[in-house]
Order: structure tokens, then sequence, then C-alpha cells
């Protein structure tokens, strides 16, 4: 039987929406509102000239679609997008169509509730205690994470990350990084001392990135040297001009091996001193 890893969370029985919440969510929901039929306006207004063969307008107007909640950091908000009638084909003979970039038609949740989601899992909440977690932050009416949601996310998180980690590091020029092993309250394995090596690099024009995050062993050679020899499979061909690093990281001598060229710099407490902006 497996132990738990996250300590129960107490939730509130049930949430107070206060007067101040409503006016922001009816000032949100105003805006929202505004901010489509600009949209549709612009839309329609780019169109203005097109017209068929007895002088009728192609891009028109036609009501709006059915009213629609949108969860958002705010809660639950009502919208009903406008509906355009356009009737221009494209080369292949099919209807063109409006999509809003605003509001997709299939959208349910802002990118904020989205990104809410790993922050709380990370932080130890269990899939099962989602939904009493999002009522709590967001009011009882917030619906949409299921236990079995949770999970579907899980996968495509994963998928994204699998995707990142394997992305084209051609043409890439770091001028310096830092490396790090990372330890987290949250086990990686049976081997406490595993932990996150993570490395950050400074392009030419000085913008921060993540550049690779892997699991391993802070002081191995051996796992500092499998990130760095993915790095220049996907494309890195020159090391930094400067690598920063706690003295006692085995990243040192994988970097001698992959990266000869690039210069040494020993910092201690380097972590506590990264800001990626």
């Amino acid at each position: 039987m497996r132990e738990a890893t996250c300590n129960s969370v107490q939730l509130p029985q049930e949430t107070i929406s206060d007067a101040l919440t409503e006016v922001l969510r009816e000032g949100a929901r105003k805006m929202l509102a505004q901010a489509i039929e600009a949209e549709v306006s612009d839309y329609i207004e780019r169109f203005r000239s097109v017209a068929d063969e007895k002088g009728h307008r192609m891009v028109v107007r036609n009501g709006y679609h059915p009213e629609r909640k949108i969860q958002t950091g705010l809660g639950a908000i009502d919208v009903k997008a406008p509906k355009i009638n356009d009737k221009r084909v494209d080369e292949d003979g099919c209807r063109k169509r409006f999509t809003s970039q605003i509001l997709p038609p299939y959208l349910r949740k802002t990118k904020s509730l989205e990104e809410l989601v790993p922050w709380l899992y990370l932080k130890g909440i269990s899939s099962g205690d989602f939904p009493e977690a999002l009522q709590a932050l967001l009011g009882k009416h917030a619906k949409g994470f299921s236990a079995s949601t949770v999970t579907r996310l899980k996968k495509v998180w994963e998928g994204d990350f699998r995707e990142w980690d394997k992305r084209s590091l051609s043409g890439k020029r770091y001028v310096y990084m830092w490396a790090d092993g990372i330890h987290f309250n949250v086990r990686l394995g049976e081997d406490d001392r595993m932990c996150i090596l993570v490395i950050v690099g400074a392009a030419e024009d000085g913008k921060k990135e993540l550049v690779a995050i892997e699991q391993g062993y802070r002081e191995s050679e051996l796992s500092w040297k499998n990130v760095l020899l993915s790095l220049r499979e996907r494309g890195l061909e020159r090391g930094p001009e400067l690598a920063v690093a706690d003295g006692a990281l085995g990243f040192w001598k994988a970097l001698e091996e992959i990266f000869p060229s690039s210069k040494k710099l020993f910092e201690k407490s380097l972590y506590s001193r990264l800001s990626i902006t």
C-alpha cells in the first residue's frame, strides 16, 4: 500500500461571494463583451467592400451564439459571442469562418485558471481534492476540474514538457550559463540524493531562458554529461563564454569534456540568486 505523499488540506465548507467580487466579475464580463464586439466590428469592417454579383455584402453580423460560462480567476462569467455570416469561400471552395482570438469557440476556462491547476498540483493537492480546492478559491460554482480532468491535464503537461525537452537548439548562442542541482520537498524516487539539474542561459541580447531541466545527481559527472550531451545533440554547437555554478557540482568535469572552451566561475548559493525573466 503506497504511503501518502501530501498532507491533507483543510478547505472551507462554503465560500461567501462578497459584494466587491461581484462588482469585479460584472466589470470583467462587460469588458470581455466590449472586446469581443470590437473584434467582430473590426472583422466586418475589413470586408465591407466585398460583395456578391447582386451587390449584397458577403460578411455580415448574424445574431449571437448561445450564452456560455467561462471559468476565470474571479469565478464563472456569462458570455454571449456575436455570430458572423461569412459567405466567402477559399480556393478549395470551403466557406471561410470567423474565429475569435479573444474567445475561441470551445474555450471554457481562462489561461490564468489553467495555470493555477499545475501550481496546486505541485503544492501537493491530490487529484481528488481539486474540486474542493477550486471551489474554495473561485466560488462554489467553479466546476470542470474533476480528478479525471486533472489526470488528463497531467498528460498534457507531460506532453508539453517532452516537446520542450526535445526542441531544437540549432543557432542558439548562450553567453552565460548558470547550473545547479535543486532539491525539492517532493520525492523523485527511492534515492533521496536525486534532484533536479537545472541550466539557465543568457543569450547575446541579455535575455535569460531555461535551457535544461533533468532529473539526476548533483555531484555526478555522468548526470551532467547526459544533460550537456542532450544540448549538443539538439544543435547547441558552442558552449557558453562563461559558466557559473557551485564548485561541488559534477557539472565542471562534464563541461570540460563537452564544451572545453568555456570559462568557469565558482559561486556558492547560486540558485537563490537566479531570477528568470
